[in-house]
Protein backbone atom coordinates (compact mmCIF):
# COMPACT_ATOMS: atom_id res chain seq x y z
CA UNK A 1 0.00 0.00 0.00
CA UNK A 2 0.81 3.53 -0.14
CA UNK A 3 -0.73 6.62 0.16
CA UNK A 4 -1.10 9.54 -1.71
CA UNK A 5 -0.22 12.50 0.87
CA UNK A 6 -0.17 16.32 0.95
CA UNK A 7 -0.54 19.12 3.53
CA UNK A 8 -3.69 19.23 5.22
CA UNK A 9 -6.08 18.27 7.56
CA UNK A 10 -7.21 15.14 5.86
CA UNK A 11 -3.86 13.73 5.29
CA UNK A 12 -2.89 13.99 8.55
CA UNK A 13 -5.89 12.30 10.32
CA UNK A 14 -5.10 9.29 7.81
CA UNK A 15 -1.66 9.14 8.82
CA UNK A 16 -2.22 9.92 12.55
CA UNK A 17 -5.38 6.58 12.34
CA UNK A 18 -2.43 4.63 10.60
CA UNK A 19 0.20 5.40 13.33
CA UNK A 20 -1.95 4.78 16.15
CA UNK A 21 -2.25 1.35 14.66
CA UNK A 22 1.36 1.02 14.44
CA UNK A 23 1.68 1.06 10.58
CA UNK A 24 4.03 2.58 8.25
CA UNK A 25 2.34 3.92 4.81
CA UNK A 26 5.07 4.64 2.61
CA UNK A 27 4.05 8.49 1.24
CA UNK A 28 3.83 9.85 -2.30
CA UNK A 29 3.82 13.41 -2.17
CA UNK A 30 1.18 15.63 -3.77
CA UNK A 31 1.47 19.13 -4.19
CA UNK A 32 -2.04 20.57 -3.89
CA UNK A 33 -0.96 24.33 -3.62
CA UNK A 34 0.38 23.99 -7.05
CA UNK A 35 -2.77 22.07 -8.11
CA UNK A 36 -1.30 19.07 -9.11
CA UNK A 37 -4.31 17.41 -7.40
CA UNK A 38 -6.60 19.55 -10.06
CA UNK A 39 -4.85 17.62 -13.63
CA UNK A 40 -3.57 14.16 -14.76
CA UNK A 41 -2.24 12.11 -13.89
CA UNK A 42 -3.48 12.58 -10.58
CA UNK A 43 -6.69 12.86 -11.48
CA UNK A 44 -6.78 9.12 -13.19
CA UNK A 45 -5.91 8.04 -9.63
CA UNK A 46 -8.95 10.21 -7.75
CA UNK A 47 -11.29 12.03 -10.04
CA UNK A 48 -12.68 14.12 -7.44
CA UNK A 49 -9.27 15.42 -6.78
CA UNK A 50 -9.02 15.34 -3.05
CA UNK A 51 -6.21 14.00 -0.71
CA UNK A 52 -5.26 11.41 0.25
CA UNK A 53 -5.74 8.63 -1.76
CA UNK A 54 -4.69 5.12 -0.76
CA UNK A 55 -3.10 2.77 -3.22
CA UNK A 56 -4.00 -0.84 -2.28
CA UNK A 57 -1.02 -3.61 -3.29
CA UNK A 58 -3.65 -4.13 -6.30
CA UNK A 59 -3.88 -1.07 -7.75
CA UNK A 60 -6.82 0.13 -6.69
CA UNK A 61 -7.30 3.66 -5.39
CA UNK A 62 -9.29 4.31 -2.18
CA UNK A 63 -10.45 7.80 -1.65
CA UNK A 64 -12.27 9.65 1.34
CA UNK A 65 -10.84 9.72 4.46
CA UNK A 66 -13.42 7.70 6.19
CA UNK A 67 -13.24 4.84 3.68
CA UNK A 68 -9.76 4.72 4.46
CA UNK A 69 -10.00 4.15 8.34
CA UNK A 70 -12.68 1.70 7.56
CA UNK A 71 -10.79 -0.30 5.16
CA UNK A 72 -7.34 -0.18 7.73
CA UNK A 73 -9.51 -1.05 10.66
CA UNK A 74 -10.65 -4.22 8.90
CA UNK A 75 -7.10 -4.87 7.79
CA UNK A 76 -5.91 -4.35 11.25
CA UNK A 77 -8.69 -4.44 13.75
CA UNK A 78 -6.15 -4.28 16.58
CA UNK A 79 -6.13 -1.38 18.29
CA UNK A 80 -9.75 -1.29 17.31
CA UNK A 81 -10.10 2.57 16.85
CA UNK A 82 -13.95 2.63 15.33
CA UNK A 83 -14.61 -0.42 17.81
CA UNK A 84 -14.51 -3.99 18.87
CA UNK A 85 -17.97 -4.61 19.28
CA UNK A 86 -21.56 -3.50 16.93
CA UNK A 87 -22.52 -0.96 19.77
CA UNK A 88 -18.81 0.55 19.91
CA UNK A 89 -18.62 0.64 16.05
CA UNK A 90 -22.21 2.66 16.06
CA UNK A 91 -20.81 5.02 19.04
CA UNK A 92 -18.12 5.75 16.76
CA UNK A 93 -19.44 6.75 13.82
CA UNK A 94 -22.11 8.70 15.77
CA UNK A 95 -19.78 10.65 17.28
CA UNK A 96 -17.01 10.95 14.11
CA UNK A 97 -20.48 12.16 12.08
CA UNK A 98 -21.47 14.63 15.06
CA UNK A 99 -17.84 16.10 14.71
CA UNK A 100 -17.89 16.28 10.94
CA UNK A 101 -21.71 18.07 11.14
CA UNK A 102 -21.46 20.64 13.76
CA UNK A 103 -17.53 21.39 13.54
CA UNK A 104 -15.41 20.18 9.53
CA UNK A 105 -18.15 21.26 7.46
CA UNK A 106 -18.32 24.68 8.79
CA UNK A 107 -14.71 25.58 9.70
CA UNK A 108 -13.58 24.16 5.92
CA UNK A 109 -16.22 25.96 4.44
CA UNK A 110 -15.25 29.42 6.74
CA UNK A 111 -11.99 28.95 5.80
CA UNK A 112 -12.25 28.21 1.79
CA UNK A 113 -14.77 31.61 1.75
CA UNK A 114 -12.63 33.82 3.93
CA UNK A 115 -8.61 33.26 4.27
CA UNK A 116 -8.82 30.38 1.70
CA UNK A 117 -10.83 32.13 -1.12
CA UNK A 118 -7.48 33.31 -3.19
CA UNK A 119 -6.55 29.29 -3.52
CA UNK A 120 -10.04 27.94 -3.67
CA UNK A 121 -12.25 30.23 -5.34
CA UNK A 122 -12.02 28.63 -9.14
CA UNK A 123 -12.03 25.02 -7.30
CA UNK A 124 -14.62 25.11 -5.08
CA UNK A 125 -17.73 26.76 -4.83
CA UNK A 126 -17.10 29.49 -2.23
CA UNK A 127 -19.46 31.64 -0.01
CA UNK A 128 -17.75 35.09 0.86
CA UNK A 129 -20.71 36.73 2.11
CA UNK A 130 -21.03 33.45 4.59
CA UNK A 131 -17.63 32.98 5.88
CA UNK A 132 -18.59 34.58 9.36
CA UNK A 133 -21.41 32.78 9.81
CA UNK A 134 -20.12 29.74 9.01
CA UNK A 135 -16.90 30.32 11.13
CA UNK A 136 -19.29 31.16 14.09
CA UNK A 137 -21.14 28.21 13.40
CA UNK A 138 -18.33 25.67 13.99
CA UNK A 139 -17.48 27.71 17.13
CA UNK A 140 -21.42 27.01 18.36
CA UNK A 141 -20.44 23.20 16.87
CA UNK A 142 -17.31 22.88 19.38
CA UNK A 143 -19.20 24.54 22.39
CA UNK A 144 -21.68 22.10 21.91
CA UNK A 145 -19.40 18.89 21.80
CA UNK A 146 -18.13 20.60 24.88
CA UNK A 147 -21.60 20.75 26.43
CA UNK A 148 -21.82 16.93 25.41
CA UNK A 149 -18.72 15.38 26.12
CA UNK A 150 -19.42 14.89 30.25
CA UNK A 151 -16.68 13.23 31.66
CA UNK A 152 -15.98 10.98 28.96
CA UNK A 153 -11.48 11.37 28.60
CA UNK A 154 -12.27 11.18 24.60
CA UNK A 155 -15.19 11.96 21.86
CA UNK A 156 -16.74 8.51 22.33
CA UNK A 157 -15.45 7.25 25.14
CA UNK A 158 -12.67 6.17 27.22
CA UNK A 159 -10.15 5.57 24.64
CA UNK A 160 -9.06 7.07 21.85
CA UNK A 161 -11.13 6.57 18.53
CA UNK A 162 -11.80 7.78 14.63
CA UNK A 163 -13.88 10.80 16.18
CA UNK A 164 -11.25 12.07 18.28
CA UNK A 165 -8.26 11.66 15.58
CA UNK A 166 -10.65 13.71 12.92
CA UNK A 167 -11.64 16.09 15.65
CA UNK A 168 -7.64 17.04 15.97
CA UNK A 169 -6.85 17.31 12.59
CA UNK A 170 -9.10 19.73 12.24
CA UNK A 171 -8.86 21.59 15.53
CA UNK A 172 -5.15 21.92 14.86
CA UNK A 173 -6.30 23.42 11.62
CA UNK A 174 -8.19 25.72 12.44
CA UNK A 175 -5.74 27.38 14.46
CA UNK A 176 -3.53 27.87 11.68
CA UNK A 177 -6.23 29.17 10.01
CA UNK A 178 -7.85 31.89 12.29
CA UNK A 179 -10.02 29.68 13.87
CA UNK A 180 -8.74 28.77 17.43
CA UNK A 181 -10.62 26.79 19.87
CA UNK A 182 -12.11 29.10 22.54
CA UNK A 183 -9.78 28.87 25.48
CA UNK A 184 -13.10 28.73 27.81
CA UNK A 185 -13.63 25.02 26.50
CA UNK A 186 -12.03 23.02 29.24
CA UNK A 187 -12.90 19.67 28.72
CA UNK A 188 -12.16 20.54 25.31
CA UNK A 189 -9.10 22.11 26.00
CA UNK A 190 -7.77 18.96 28.54
CA UNK A 191 -9.04 16.50 25.36
CA UNK A 192 -7.30 18.49 23.34
CA UNK A 193 -3.83 18.22 25.74
CA UNK A 194 -4.17 14.60 25.72
CA UNK A 195 -4.23 13.60 21.92
CA UNK A 196 -1.27 16.17 21.41
CA UNK A 197 0.78 13.94 23.40
CA UNK A 198 0.01 11.24 21.54
CA UNK A 199 2.69 10.06 19.33
CA UNK A 200 0.36 9.72 16.81
CA UNK A 201 0.22 12.99 16.85
CA UNK A 202 3.33 14.15 14.96
CA UNK A 203 2.64 12.03 11.92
Amino acid sequence: MKLYNSIGPNPRLVRMFAAEKGLTLPLVEVDIIAGENRRQPYLSINPAGGTPVLELDSGEALAETTAICEYLEEKHPSPPLIGATPEARARTRMWTRRVDLHFVQPLVQGFRSAEGLPLFKDRNRCLPQAADDLKATAREGLAWLEAHMGDRKFIAGDSVTLADIVLLSFVDFGALVGQSMDPALTRLGAWHRRMSDRASAAA
